[in-house]
């Protein structure tokens, strides 16, 4: 997964960055050189959801992400949480009988380039490990005035495990919405806000009005081509919560002993949303050429 904040600021030098663990445990902050405050924290309780939660901007003056917000207690800033697994919910289930924390590594602590990893077991109701999951994470500073963050996600199931279709579940952003200000939500096709709701794209752009901002904040989602059911639909609720969906396009299965692999970025920035350089900012992601418009075609959206 990565998120890349737009080149607002386009003459920035690229900047060290460095990666620590908090003493008790159950955090890893990364913090940009001329910045006090960490540009992005990792949330990994013993017994809770891992999270990321807040994500800035990279002068870290706009918060990006939100926590448990009014509307939907659940969420909690960028985060992955499956909705129908094996029949039970982790989607709305981020605390102790659902989640257990394996292990946290720091991969690699300083330079332009950082890197950490989580490994968390979802529970069944007896207590025992359904499903394995580990989330590799690295950040760059691209010195244009953007970070670009990547996300692997694996899952290792214990057993055969079914993920049931539902209308949302898997990765999910939690931007700080509220009645009143300015958002809107871009997929590739250039289809706007609730138009986009179960549309399947190959991005979507989410920005909105942030305390601290000149310009809107943003977080651009990219979805790869080597994850199941690309493009995938997305979830687009009616308080911009967001993210791609593999499960609306039916159930899918992890066979006892095998693993499934998602990749995902994000581009986080600051300004307008120009389709064109999310397209190409994707485009050089998946090595792909320049003439992809990034468009869905009508039949692709005509399936579930």
């Amino acid at each position: 997964m990565i998120l890349i904040l737009c080149p607002r600021v386009a003459t920035q030098a690229q900047q060290h960055l460095q990666v620590k663990a908090h003493t008790d445990g159950e955090k890893i902050s990364v913090y940009r050189q001329g910045v006090n405050k960490p540009i992005l924290t990792q949330n990994a309780g013993p017994k809770f959801r891992p999270y990321l939660h807040p994500i800035t901007t990279p002068d870290g003056k706009g918060q990006l992400t939100q926590f448990s917000p009014g509307h939907h207690r659940h969420q909690t800033g960028l985060y992955w949480g499956l909705t129908r697994v094996n029949g039970r919910d982790y989607f709305h289930n981020p605390g102790e009988g659902y989640w257990k924390r394996v292990s946290t590594r720091i991969e690699k602590a300083e330079g332009k380039q950082v890197a950490w990893n989580t490994v968390y077991e979802m529970l069944g109701k007896d207590g025992s490990p359904v499903l394995t999951e580990t989330q590799k994470w690295s950040i760059l500073d691209s010195g244009k005035g953007h970070f670009i963050l990547d996300l692997e996600w694996q899952g290792a199931a214990k057993e055969k495990v079914t993920v049931s279709k539902y209308n949302y579940g898997g990765l999910f952003l939690r931007m700080p919405w509220k009645r009143g200000i300015r958002a809107q939500a871009l997929n590739a096709s250039g289809l706007l806000n609730q138009k986009g709701e179960g549309k399947r794209s190959k991005w979507v752009d989410l920005g909105m009005q942030i305390e601290g901002l000149s310009e809107d904040g943003h977080i651009a989602i990219f979805d790869h081509p080597q994850n199941d059911g690309f493009p995938n639909p997305w979830r687009i609720d009616g308080q911009f919560g967001i993210g791609p969906s593999h499960a609306r396009l039916g159930n899918w299965f992890i066979e006892e002993g095998k693993v499934k692999t998602f990749q995902h970025r994000f581009v986080i920035y600051e300004g307008n949303a120009d389709a064109k350089i999310l397209n190409r900012q994707w485009d050089q992601w998946v090595g792909k050429t320049k003439s992809d418009n990034g468009a869905v075609s009508a039949e692709e959206n005509k399936k579930p």
